[in-house]
């Protein structure tokens, strides 16, 4: 078992990144160095090397560790961080061998989440995502963590510090998703208010550095912090973007999302991203001047999937073509629907089109409807109360229920959408529409 002094935290960093055949090393080693600088920490040398597949005791070889201990000493090292996720047991191992902290690319962004938290449920996420990725990590990296408690007066079954420390890190994980629970719950209200009012909501994501809060600010005039950094902002933000005199939307501001993103911090935030996934529309925002675009879109398509947002219907936002060189324009589908916009949100080239797809989609008029519900359906029929959609009722006796609803196309697709129901169950009134949204 080995000893040393865990620092609280380390200033002066070695990187290191190893190749393997089945990954595109050079665009993630690229993106690390981006990491490791948005971390306030200072990369004082670079360590590659490459290998068929990890090794299960350190995660390298061990010539390679000799290599990366030697640096540690002579560069008088504070932390070396892997480009990689590591196992608890490498972790507990390297330390030992280096001496000094160790932490992963999952550790690496945990840190940079935990800088950039401002508001009160971003630092509880933060937290809870914190505590879960440490939970992993008791794997007795301390001798005193073996020691137990007891003695004279005191002797009994006894409990490890491991167990000690394992408890109260699940207490506190319990505290945590209780107050992030009510948190939830205040945004809850909030969204039936919106809905109840009949206000559609934009959800802007895209991959980390793509020009999201640029974008927001200069949509909204709103003051979102905005930087040339991967996760400039973290908590969410929404404001009201008017249309028309008539039609008002609400748009979202996300956090920004990554390759690889740790599976905790998705899991945290999934309450925040909830807004994405409630969303009548998602502006995917790209980088139009990055190589790699394509790849990162699929990223971020791969975190929708998995909050549940994969089937919000997306709207491509290119942005950045004040590098790429490209003249703003609206690319539409076979149906002649627009499906990409190319814009500046810098120089805010492109804006009038953003502004007419955006009318075209959510200034349409209302319309009524039939929609006649079974007995077992009484949760459709209180949420159309709730958001205020229905005209009148009529309760047959076999116990169906004759609703007739006034709707708008893009709540129609979200009510469709929440409850799987069927387009053909909607009948329209062709008699009236109902006026404008």
């Amino acid at each position: 078992m080995f000893e040393f002094e865990r620092p609280r935290g380390g200033e002066r960093a070695l990187l290191v990144h190893i190749n393997f055949p089945h990954q595109a090393d050079q665009d993630d080693l690229d993106e690390f160095i981006e990491l490791v600088g948005s971390a306030d920490v200072e990369h004082v040398e670079l360590i590659v090397g490459s290998r068929v597949q990890a090794s299960a005791k350190t995660f390298v070889g061990k010539g390679k560790l000799e290599e990366i201990a030697g640096q540690v000493e002579a560069l008088e090292i504070d932390v070396v961080l892997f480009n990689h996720a590591l196992s608890p047991s490498q972790e507990r191992n390297l330390e030992g061998a280096l001496k000094c902290r160790v932490l992963d690319r999952t550790g690496l962004i945990l840190d940079i989440f935990a800088q950039r938290a401002q508001s009160f449920e971003g630092k509880l996420q933060v937290e809870l995502a914190q505590l879960k990725h440490l939970s992993t990590r008791l794997v007795r990296g301390w001798t005193h963590l073996e020691r137990q408690k007891g003695g004279i007066g005191l002797r009994g079954p006894g409990e490890t510090q491991l167990e000690t420390d394992r408890r109260l890190l699940g207490k506190r994980i319990k505290y945590l998703n209780n107050r992030l629970t009510k948190v939830s719950r205040q945004r809850e209200q909030g969204r039936q208010a919106r809905n109840k009012a009949d206000i559609p909501t934009v959800s802007l994501v895209g991959y980390t550095n793509a020009g999201k809060s640029t974008l927001f600010n200069a949509l909204t005039d709103a003051e979102v912090y905005a930087a040339d950094q991967l996760f400039a902002t973290l908590d969410p933000t929404l404001r009201k973007l008017p249309l028309t005199e008539q039609q008002t939307i609400i748009l979202a501001d996300t956090v920004g999302f990554i390759r690889h993103l740790p599976h905790d911090l998705v899991a945290a935030f999934r309450a925040t991203l909830v807004e994405t996934r409630e969303a009548d529309l998602i502006l995917h925002v790209v980088d139009s001047a990055d190589d790699n675009r394509q790849e990162k879109m699929t990223a971020v398509n791969r975190i929708l999937d998995e909050v549940g947002a994969g089937e919000t219907p997306q709207l491509l936002v290119y942005n950045k073509i004040d590098l790429s060189g490209i003249e703003a324009r609206i690319d539409v589908d076979e149906q002649d629907k627009p499906w990409r916009i190319w814009l500046s949100a810098m120089n805010r080239s492109g804006f009038d089109l953003l502004h007419d797809v955006l009318r075209q989609r959510f200034c349409e008029q209302t319309a009524f409807y039939n929609l006649v519900l079974q007995a077992n359906e009484g949760q459709i029929r209180a949420y159309l109360f709730e958001n205020g959609s229905i005209e009148s009722e009529k309760y047959q006796n076999n116990g169906d229920i004759h609703l007739k609803l006034r709707l708008t196309p893009a709540f129609l697709k979200r009510l469709s959408r929440r409850f799987d129901i069927p387009a053909d169950r909607f009948e329209i009134l062709a008699d009236a529409l109902a006026g404008a949204a």
